[in-house]
C-alpha cells in the first residue's frame, strides 16, 4: 500500500476535521464514497465535539478497522494496537490532553495526530490489504 499519510494531513488541512480527513483518506478501501464518509464522522472531531474524548483521527481510523474487519474481536485488537501506539508516540489519547488545554502543554497539533493515526492505520493494514 502506498502511503496516504500526506493525504490525510491535507485533508484536515483543507476543512475536514480529524477524524474525517483519517476515515475520508482511506474510504475507498471499504467501499464508501467519500461524501457519506465524512457526513458519517462530523460529530467525532474535538474528543466528540466536548474534547472530553479520543482524538478524533484515531476514532476516524477506528471507523475504517470496523467496516474493514466487519469483526468486532478483530476490530478490538487492532483499535487497541492502534491506541498503543498512537499514546506510546504522543502520552495520550484524550483530545483536550493532546491539546494542553488544561495544562498548557500542547502534546500535539492536531495535524500531527492527522498524521500519526494514518501512520499506524496504515501500518495495520498492510497485513490486512496486500
Amino acid at each position: 500500500m502506498d502511503s496516504r499519510v500526506q493525504e490525510a494531513v491535507l485533508k484536515k488541512q483543507n476543512g475536514y476535521n480529524c477524524a474525517q480527513a483519517v476515515a475520508c483518506t482511506y474510504c475507498d478501501l471499504v467501499g464508501m464514497d467519500e461524501e457519506t464518509m465524512r457526513n458519517a464522522t462530523a460529530a467525532f472531531a474535538v474528543g466528540m465535539g466536548a474534547m472530553e474524548a479520543s482524538c478524533g483521527a484515531i476514532t476516524g481510523a477506528g471507523v475504517i478497522l470496523g467496516l474493514l474487519n466487519k469483526d468486532q474481536r478483530a476490530s478490538f485488537g487492532d483499535a487497541k494496537k492502534l491506541i498503543t501506539k498512537f499514546k506510546e508516540q504522543n502520552g495520550s489519547v484524550i483530545c483536550k490532553e493532546l491539546k494542553g488545554i488544561e495544562t498548557g502543554k500542547v502534546l500535539r497539533e492536531c495535524n500531527d495526530c492527522v498524521a500519526d493515526a494514518a501512520k499506524f492505520l496504515e501500518e495495520i493494514l498492510e497485513d490486512k490489504i496486500e
